[in-house]
Order: structure tokens, then C-alpha cells, then sequence
């Protein structure tokens, strides 16, 4: 005979199971993907924000004791993953003061964000920023940031005001160049009285199970929705504040994101073109109908300002499409049939819109100018080959 405690833990673990079914409908709802690769896709888009919500909503959530954690990688992915970033996060609240502490990298572009809790899915907006360019580092490249609701006396030269609503602190590092450039190491603390961490509870454990279930069909439901922005005007580049006003989508600060949602046959190729103005950084980011970017281990899902291969003139051009097309900015389509592009311009000059245009495959050359830029077989694996590399090195420190 089962005693009530063991009543209760099924219960608790069948109430997070159901909730955990109901984010499949994300899957069938109309204007979604139905081929095999994307439905597959899909599927594993749903079981990889398990323990992406598992984290936020539980593992990592207590902002008495925050520590960084890494938000989103190779293997966990949602909301557009920069290809080119180590994002970093840590639970805080808008009443105690936090102080950051580190050795400052190399990476093209750092961003330390607050955000606070909004009304929508996805749960959070943008309230604070400091940008690595404004931050003050000393001769050895330590650095001190203070998140606090009212400012130090006396100010400190790096500090990010908090409100009541503010929940999170984010960490984006961009890369240029995956292979050399440099990580941060940086470490959160709360001032004050310490507390200890609390015990596990069942009422814990349930607590923080409900949230994350609820977290996985948020997520999820969300991104789906903001993909569906685009995909009625597909090909064209728009920006992203401009079509996700009030919805709170946290969006890269200090920089122009543009959205393009493609569509693309087997027997197709998408041609972009653009000149990049002077910039901080840039890159483009590519990946499939579930805002997530193809594996860029081993498939090419974007491009930046330290990787692009310019034509003489300065203009960038881009070919996407299923097999190699021979030129050095390949965005690898891996078999999608639709997707996101996103362009993004970070303290930039300018904010030029990208032109976008679709192709057969067999007549690609013909749409491209005399004398662009080509790479050979084995260029393309050691390209290949450098970017697995700079993969590992970012995220498993070899």
C-alpha cells in the first residue's frame, strides 16, 4: 500500500510529465514545417529546452546564492544562438547588490544586461546594459561591475542600476575570431549577510518543476510566434525591433538585429549582398524554422567580421543552399526547407538592409558577379575544420 508521501512524489512527477506534453503542440500548429528533417528538428528543439527551463527555473534560480552559467551552446539551443557567442547568466533580485569580478578576454563584443520580468511568454525585457567598450579594466585586465538597485557611494566606475522586477544578469561575449580570441573569467557574488542554501524539499522540488514545464511550453510557444512575424513577408530583412515591438523579445543591445525568414527547395540557393560598414562586430546568423542555428561544428551557420571574405569593392556576398556552392560565405541549409537569417550590425556606422535573392541551384553562377571570390575543396575542410575547432576551445576549454 503506497503511503501519502508516495503518492504525492508520483504526482508530482506525473503533473510535470503531462505539462511536459502539452508543448507539443507547437509542432502541429499551422504555418510550421512538415517535413521529416523539421519535424525532427522539432521534437528535439522540445526535449533541448528541458534542461535549458531546468536551469532558469530551478538548478540556477536562487539569487541569495547566483552563480554564471552557460545559457545557451552547441547543444542547447533556442531564440536565435549567435554562433560567434558564450552567453552567460546569473539569477539575481532587484533589492541586494551583486558585485562581478574578472579578467577581462578579447572577445569582438561584451554586453552585461539586466533584464527584468515582463508580461509576455518569454517571461523578461532589456532593462539595463554596460557595454564592454564603456567598462573600466585595469592594466592587468581586471575589472569590477556592481548591480545594485541605488547607486554606491562612492559610484563605482562600472555599475548597472537594478529594479524590483529585475531577475536576471546577462553576459554575451561575441567572437570574431573563434580559434585566438580570449574568454573572460568572470565571478558573481551577493554582498551581505551570507544565508545558507536551502534544503531540498518536495514542496522545492515541485515548485520548481511546475515552473520549468511551464518555462519548456513558454519558450517554445514564444519563438514559434516570433518566427511567424516574418514568414508572411519571407526574403526580405526587417528589423527586429520594428516587428517584435511590445513584445519584450530581448534582442542584442548596442546594435541593429535585422530578420530575414527564408524559404528554400533542394534545387534552389538564396544569394545575399551587402557592404558591411565599419563596425565593432557583424556577423550573420543562420538556422532553421524553430529560431535555432544549425550545428555549427561541422556545417557553416553564419559568417562575421573576422571570417567574411570580401569582394574587392568591399561587398559581402553570401550563397545559402544545400550542397557547397564554392564560395567562402556558404550558409549550409543542412536540408531545411525554412529558416532565420539574422544580421546583425554592433556599433556600427551604418545599418545597411541586406538584399536577398532566390535562385535555381543549377543557374547560381549566372546570378553571381564575374570574378567572385572562390575557395577549393580542401580550403573548405581546413574552414570547417578551424571553426570545430574554435567550438571546442569556447565551450569545453580545449
Amino acid at each position: 500500500m503506497p503511503s501519502n508521501d508516495d503518492i504525492r512524489v508520483g504526482k508530482i512527477w506525473e503533473d510535470f510529465c503531462d505539462s511536459l506534453k502539452d508543448a507539443k503542440a507547437v509542432l502541429f500548429r499551422g504555418g510550421a514545417p512538415t517535413t521529416d528533417r523539421d519535424l525532427a528538428a522539432g521534437l528535439r528543439m522540445l526535449a533541448r529546452n528541458i534542461p535549458i527551463a531546468l536551469d532558469k527555473e530551478y538548478e540556477n534560480a536562487d539569487p541569495l546564492h547566483p552563480e554564471f552559467i552557460h545559457h545557451m551552446d552547441w547543444r542547447h539551443k533556442f531564440g536565435g544562438d549567435n554562433p560567434d557567442a558564450l552567453y552567460l547568466w546569473a539569477p539575481i533580485n532587484g533589492t541586494d547588490t551583486y558585485r562581478v569580478t574578472g579578467t577581462w578576454g578579447s572577445a569582438a563584443y561584451v554586453a552585461f544586461t539586466v533584464s527584468d520580468r515582463g508580461d509576455t511568454k518569454l517571461g523578461s525585457r532589456p532593462a539595463g546594459h554596460l557595454f564592454g567598450h564603456d567598462m573600466r579594466v585595469d592594466a592587468e585586465g581586471r575589472f569590477e561591475l556592481i548591480v545594485s538597485p541605488e547607486p554606491p557611494d562612492p559610484l563605482p566606475a562600472n555599475w548597472i542600476q537594478s529594479s524590483p522586477s529585475s531577475f536576471r544578469l546577462m553576459l554575451r561575449q561575441f567572437f570574431g575570431d573563434w580559434e585566438r580570441e580570449q574568454l573572460m573569467s568572470v565571478h558573481i557574488d551577493r554582498l551581505g549577510d551570507p544565508v545558507p542554501p536551502p534544503d531540498i524539499t518536495l514542496d522545492l522540488v515541485a515548485e520548481g518543476l511546475h515552473r520549468t514545464a511551464q518555462q519548456v511550453n513558454d519558450l517554445t510557444t514564444h519563438w514559434a510566434d516570433t518566427i511567424q512575424l516574418w514568414q508572411a513577408r519571407p526574403l526580405v530583412f526587417r528589423s527586429f525591433h520594428e516587428v517584435t515591438a511590445n513584445r519584450m523579445s530581448a534582442a542584442t543591445p548596442g546594435g541593429a538585429p535585422l530578420v530575414c525568414y527564408w524559404e528554400m527547395e533542394s534545387d534552389e540557393a538564396l544569394i545575399v549582398r551587402v557592404t558591411p560598414p565599419e563596425a565593432k562586430y557583424w556577423n550573420f546568423e543562420f538556422g532553421n524554422w524553430w529560431f535555432e542555428t544549425m550545428d555549427y561544428r561541422y556545417r557553416l551557420a553564419g559568417t562575421n567580421s573576422h571570417y567574411a571574405v570580401l569582394e574587392d569593392d568591399g561587398e559581402l556576398i553570401l550563397v545559402a543552399s544545400h550542397d557547397d556552392p564554392g564560395v567562402p560565405n556558404w550558409l549550409d541549409a543542412a536540408g531545411y526547407a525554412s529558416g532565420y537569417m539574422i544580421c546583425r550590425w554592433m556599433a556600427a556606422s551604418s545599418t545597411p538592409t541586406p538584399i536577398v535573392e532566390r535562385v535555381k541551384r543549377s543557374a547560381l553562377t549566372d546570378h553571381l558577379p564575374n570574378g567572385v571570390r572562390t575557395i577549393s575543396p580542401p580550403q573548405r575542410r581546413e574552414q570547417l575544420a578551424g571553426r570545430r575547432r574554435g567550438v571546442m576551445r569556447r565551450f569545453s576549454g580545449y
